[in-house]
């Protein structure tokens, strides 16, 4: 038992080793052994849930430092493992069919699973600095994925070729979208990693157990960081990493583009990894900062920063799906929207006096949004492959031909949008709940207008894609007799599934939401009673109001767009001028972070290039030259008339003396006696007349 729980990310870890072995043996070996260790995990994961005892798995990792490395099996992280096991293990499936024939396939599968592997060590790890392995993890693993297809053609890119915001492009190549993900989440990471040394430097650890119970200590880490003045700042950079690796505002840019890569990486980000991560760590982390700036008083500051950008982003990005042509770039701005909403959850569960109503809302989003966002993308990805083009107004009347993709991506989008009895109903009317009643009025109103905003963008996709006739892009092809026709079983059967379990999920919650709710309480064994709160909140006035007002507001958003998009042909707009503009142009943050910080190093570059290097390196570069030949020659002068001079003048003196004492060693025993004797003489004359007379 010690040891299964460590199988959980270390199956696919093995997986992703062996991959380049099994493709020497064949390429079938290779993928299917891909997916068979994705299953692996996601078996231990189950079984790790039902059949292994809570607790902290240690072994000894850096006994100078008396550092342990550990998996932690508790509610938190159970739930989540399963969650992204599971659709990983889909996704995995799906990719088998639609990854067939494509280059680079051992790079593919080597990287999947590394990526489940990193994701899975995320969640299960017990420390901060385990956790930070698999979180670099997973970056390095989706700036590789995104980037799949490097040569860059021209299908495989993202946005409008030719659209310009600022004069800066609007498509972007999968290498230029992988790289830019990867620096943008390396913004927030920096934060991360610098509150996570702030953390270590006063706690002496890195472990959660370990930092939950010092908060009731004299002289704890949060005490001394409090005294420092440091304590909402560490909170706050320690937010830095989620924003990245969530996509929330103003780290939010790298992740519509990441709509490059394939299709099965685009679902795995947004639906089991990567963008979950930041809300996983936040949701970890959450009631730890809660209590120790409870102590302070200082709880606001953070949980309000939370609350705010998840509520703003939320809105921007839903704006920005409302006029996006491209079906998988919807899907991208919905996740950016959605995540805020947890984000929003999460945070107004730290300013409100029921804890654990806005911290349960958050997660239930979380496994809700996991399940549909999987399955809008893969049957997106399918009906890209079946159309041949990435844009919604290329597309048009494909049901006819695809009825259970059609009806997989209905289901999944009524429940994106929050319409009952879908799972998603429930928990965006929980995150709405819980933020009202913590009397947060506007981010209450921002999320309710995002409901609308969501059902608008989310008809208009299925509008556009599904209905009317077919488009001229299409209309050849089929006069050719090349029909769409519907996805084979190896692609149909995830996306249909996890819409079906969309469905089973929101008629069933009543049933299982405060049992799980109530699972979730026990993530918060290790910590102080305080955070309280009801499990399961009664259905009183206020609630059903509540649940009125965001399922009306649904309704209306699905109601402009069915009678826009279903009951009308529609015609892309020409031009983009005006509010649509905006919105089209992504509110022109974008191109300002291009303008700002892309062209604004160029610049400087350039200026130091010209003015420094060129203006003064190279200008003093010739005279320093000059000046030291003009030196050297100098010295050389002077070696050669003085010091030369002078050594070969003593050297010359130095013969002479002893030529001259030469003559005085004649090697003649009698003269050397004269001479001592003359010698005694003139010694007795000293001694008898010069001292004597004193």
């Amino acid at each position: 038992m010690t040891y299964i729980p460590w199988l959980i990310w270390t199956l696919p870890l093995a997986g992703a080793l062996l991959t380049p072995v099994f493709a020497r043996i064949h390429s079938l070996l290779r993928d299917y052994a891909a997916v068979g260790f994705s299953l692996a995990a996601a078996a231990v994961a189950t079984f790790t849930a039902f059949g292994v005892p809570r607790g902290d798995y240690e072994i000894s990792w850096v006994p100078q430092l008396s550092l342990n490395a550990g998996v932690l099996v508790d509610p938190l992280s159970m739930f989540l493992v399963n969650i992204v096991a599971w659709i990983s293990f889909l996704i995995m499936v799906y990719s088998l069919q639609y990854m067939k024939a494509e280059f680079g396939l051992t790079r593919y599968w080597f990287f999947m699973n590394l990526f489940i592997g990193n994701m899975l060590l995320l969640v299960l790890a017990d420390n901060l600095l385990m956790m930070f392995f698999g979180w670099e993890g997973v970056g390095l693993c989706s700036y590789a994925l995104i980037g799949h297809f490097y040569h860059d053609e021209p299908e495989h890119w993202v946005g409008t070729t030719g659209d310009a915001a600022l004069g800066v492009p609007q498509a972007y190549s999968p290498s230029h979208a992988g790289m830019k993900a990867f620096v943008m989440t390396r913004i927030g990471d920096i934060a991360l990693l610098i509150a996570i040394f702030l953390i270590f430097a006063t706690a002496g650890t890195f472990n959660y157990s370990q930092l939950a119970t010092q908060l009731g200590k004299t002289g704890s880490w949060a005490s001394t960081l409090s005294g420092l003045g440091l304590l909402v700042p560490t909170a706050l950079l320690f937010f830095g990493g989620p924003i990245g690796k969530s996509a929330q505002f103003p780290l939010q840019e790298w992740l519509p583009d990441a709509m490059a890569g394939p299709t099965s990486v685009s679902a795995l980000i947004h639906a089991a990894t990567m963008v979950k991560a930041g809300v996983f760590l936040v949701g970890r982390m959450g009631p730890i900062f809660f209590l120790a700036l409870l102590q302070f008083n200082q709880v606001t500051p953070f949980f309000g920063t939370v609350a705010w950008i998840g509520a703003f982003t939320a809105f921007l990005a839903a704006t920005q799906a409302t006029v996006a042509r491209e079906i998988k770039k919807v899907l991208a701005y919905s996740t950016v929207s959605q995540i805020g909403y947890m984000m929003m959850g999460l945070g107004v569960a730290g300013l409100s006096a029921n804890f654990i109503a806005g911290y349960s809302a958050g997660l239930l989003q979380l496994m809700s949004h996991a399940i549909f966002k999987a399955s809008l993308f893969l049957a997106a990805g399918w009906v890209i492959h079946a159309t041949g083009t990435r844009f919604m107004d290329q597309m048009g009347g494909v049901a006819k031909a695809m009825r259970l993709t059609s009806i997989a991506m209905i289901f999944a989008g009524l429940s994106l949008m929050g319409i009952p009895p879908f799972s998603g109903f429930w928990t965006k009317d929980a995150i709405l709940s819980a933020t009202f009643e913590s009397s947060q009025y506007i981010l209450y109103a921002m999320g309710l207008g995002t409901v609308l905003l969501t059902a608008f963008y989310t008809t208009r996709m299925l509008g556009i894609t599904f209905a009317g006739k077919a488009s001229k892009h299409l209309e050849e092809p089929q006069k050719e007799g090349n029909h769409n026709s519907e996805a084979g079983l190896t692609m149909l059967i995830p996306y249909l599934a996890l819409a079906v379990a969309s469905l089973a999920l929101g008629v069933l919650y009543p049933l299982y939401s405060g049992s799980l709710t109530n699972y979730l309480m026990g993530t918060f064994q290790s910590l102080p009673p305080i955070l309280s709160g009801e499990s399961v909140p009664g259905l009183s006035t206020t609630d059903i109001i509540l649940l009125a007002a965001s399922t009306s507001m649904a309704a209306i958003g699905l109601a402009l767009g069915y009678v826009r998009y279903f009951r009308r042909a529609y015609e892309a707009p020409r031009q983009m001028k005006g509010l649509r503009g905006f919105l089209w142009y992504r509110w022109y943050i974008d191109a300002i972070y291009y303008r700002v910080f892309v062209g604004g190093l160029t610049w400087a570059s350039r200026g130091l290039y010209r003015y420094i290097e060129q203006g003064i390196w190279d200008r003093l570069s010739p005279a320093v030259a000059r000046d030291i030949i003009d030196y050297t020659s100098a010295s050389g002068t002077l070696d050669s008339s003085v010091v030369d001079r002078g050594v070969n003048d003593v050297a010359s003196a130095g013969s002479r003396l002893s030529n001259l004492l030469r003559r005085f060693q004649s090697g003649v025993t009698e003269q050397y006696v004269i001479v001592f004797a003359i010698g005694i003489v003139l010694l007795l004359v000293y001694m008898i007349f010069i001292i004597g007379a004193r």
